[in-house]
Parts: structure tokens; C-alpha cells; sequence
């Protein structure tokens, strides 16, 4: 689904005003579920969370610590709820067998790179990831789960849309006061400029490591040529930005909402505008996996990674928690 307009920054107004009794209702219950005690593991749980419904990032930075873990000869493992996906877990993700409908399109893509489980139950999908020789687990998502506890934790902050208009759910896109979230974590993760001010609501001890987003290799053979760009995801506006810095001409934009599962009625129009602007079809890894399988060939795919300003503060926050591992000594490729 869509996030509603009102919940952008800036936005609020009646429907906000509306919803706000019931925005006291939801922290109440976010505040008490998360006071619960957690299962401790008996290796490092690093969490990619944020604050607010939707995406932010968390996928991208979880994928990026997932690679870097391995690069330091870590058996790292995913663990991740699932979202869209019918398996309630915990089930080792297989991208030769599953698909988006049955783990979800999050899913999918962090195990392209590592083990990686799905489970409704994050405690149990750790045991089995443990006893499947983890030495570590990134989280995606799972600030507000408190089934299993967190070694590590990283606010994740898309820098466009920051807080959204600072309200709690419903009136606004936030599971939980920015405050509450931030107590529980030990550096906030920036991605792109602050445009909305979101981190004069952090507290002024807590770190804040700052990424910006670059288009992966794939997207030099766009530089230069029309392209359609499309995304169901919770920004679009970025990937669009991001294929402008690779040099692409976008010549036609559509959204879709986040998750959008798309379908071949969806895939006809799509191409058929391609084939009207004389621009090649392209869209995100993430969505790539919820295109029916015989439109997937038809459409070019671009990735996208992390490009952090300060690797030195990045590992100055893994290496106590792997003492024994060397620290990497080289920056992540695009």
C-alpha cells in the first residue's frame, strides 16, 4: 500500500489531528511489547531497524554489512520476517526455489549474498541460523521485535524523508516516539542529505554514520540512453536520482506502491510506454523479483549499494564485536 500524503514531511493537518487518539494507542502497545526480555544468542546480532513504516534502507545497509562480515571470514547469516511472503518460517531462504510471494522480495536479496532465514518468530529463526554454524546475524528490520536481543543496532534514516511529520501511527508513519527508538540503538545510519532536519529529534551523544546511495555496474550501459524507469518500493525518488548520477536519461517515471506485486497487464503497459519514449525498461533488484518471470528478460535491472562517508566509524562499531576477525581493509565496491 501507499503511505498516505499526510504522513510526508510537513504533512499533518485534520486527518492527523483525527488519528492522533489512536496514535496513543499504538505507543502504548509498541512500548510495552518491546519491554519484553529477548532471547540471548550466542553470537553477535547486529539490527538494521528504523522508526518509521516503510522503507528507509534497512535492506541496502543490511546487505552491505552482510558482504562485509564475510569479507572478515565471518559466517554471517540473514534473518529477516518475510514481509509479503507466505511462509511464516523459520525457513532458509532459497532463491532457486522461492520466490517473493512465498518469502518476500527483502528476502530474496539478502540471499543473494548470504544464508539468509525468514521467521515471524525472530528468536527461532536465529536458533536455526545458529545451529546452522552463524557467526553472526544482520537483521533486517526487527528495532521494535523484542524476541531476540540485539548486540548491535543501527537507526536507519532515509535523509528525504527523515521522519515524515513526526507523528505515530496512524496519524503519521512512526511505530514509536524517534526518542524511545533511539535509546535502544547504538548509531543512527543517514542515507543521502538530511533534507528534513531529522537529525536535530536525535539525541546529541548518538552517532550518526553517514552513507549516500550508488548505482551498482550495471548502470554504465545506461549512461547516456532513454530509459523508464520504474519502482514499487517506499521511495522511488531515489532510485530515479540514483540513475541520473549514472548518466541515464529519464525520459519516463512510474511508481507503484511498496511491495507492489506486479502483473503481466502491468508488464504490457509498461513496455508498450518503453516502446512509445524509445527508452529501455528499467527497475530496481527488489522489484525485479515481483515481475512475472516471462517479462523479467525484457527488463534491464540496476542495484544499487552504499558508499559510507567514514568507513573507519563503521568498523570502529563491528570490530569489539568481532575481536578475534581482522577488520576490513578495503571499502566495499559500488
Amino acid at each position: 500500500m501507499r503511505a498516505p500524503e499526510f504522513w510526508r514531511p510537513g504533512g499533518g493537518g485534520l486527518p492527523a489531528l483525527l488519528l492522533s487518539p489512536f496514535s496513543a494507542l499504538y505507543a502504548g502497545a509498541t512500548r510495552r511489547r518491546v519491554a519484553r526480555e529477548g532471547w540471548k544468542a550466542p553470537v553477535p546480532v547486529i539490527c538494521c531497524g528504523n522508526v518509521t513504516a516503510g522503507g528507509a534502507g534497512k535492506t541496502t545497509v543490511a546487505i552491505d554489512l552482510l558482504i562485509r562480515l564475510q569479507r572478515r571470514g565471518i559466517a554471517a547469516h540473514g534473518l529477516l520476517r518475510g514481509y509479503g511472503g507466505r511462509l511464516k518460517g523459520p525457513v532458509p531462504v532459497d532463491p532457486a526455489r522461492h520466490t517473493a510471494y512465498d518469502v518476500g522480495d527483502e528476502a530474496l536479496l539478502l540471499a543473494s549474498v548470504a544464508p539468509t532465514w525468514v521467521s515471524a518468530d525472530r528468536a527461532a529463526g536465529a536458533r536455526e541460523a545458529v545451529a546452522r554454524g552463524a557467526g553472526a546475524i544482520v537483521m533486517d528490520d526487527g528495532l521494535q521485535n523484542p524476541t531476540l536481543e540485539k548486540t548491535l543496532s543501527f537507526l536507519v534514516i532515509d535523509g528525504s524523508f527523515g521522519f515524515g511529520n513526526g507523528r505515530i501511527i496512524p496519524a503519521g508513519p512512526l511505530r514509536e516516539p524517534v526518542s524511545a527508538a533511539a535509546a535502544r540503538v547504538q548509531a543512527a545510519v543517514l542515507i543521502g542529505p538530511d533534507e528534513t532536519g531529522a537529525l536535530e529529534d536525535l539525541p546529541p551523544d548518538l552517532p550518526v554514520l553517514r552513507a549516500r546511495l550508488v548505482p551498482g555496474p550495471e548502470a554504465k550501459a545506461l549512461a547516456g540512453r532513454p530509459v523508464l524507469a520504474f519502482a514499487g518500493i517506499a521511495n522511488p525518488r531515489k532510485f530515479f536520482d540514483t540513475l541520473a548520477e549514472a548518466g541515464a536519461i529519464l525520459v519516463g517515471r512510474e511508481t507503484f506502491a511498496d511491495h507492489y506485486p506486479y502483473d503481466e497487464d502491468d508488464l504490457r503497459a509498461i513496455l508498450a510506454e518503453a516502446e512509445a519514449l524509445k527508452a529501455i525498461p528499467v527497475t530496481t533488484r527488489k522489484d525485479i523479483v515481483r515481475v512475472p518471470p516471462a517479462f523479467r528478460h525484457r527488463v534491464a535491472v540496476v542495484s544499487v549499494g552504499l558508499a559510507w562517508e567514514d568507513e573507519a566509524a563503521l568498523a570502529g562499531l563491528l570490530d569489539p564485536l568481532f575481536a578475534r576477525a581482522a577488520p576490513d581493509p578495503l571499502p566495499l565496491p559500488a
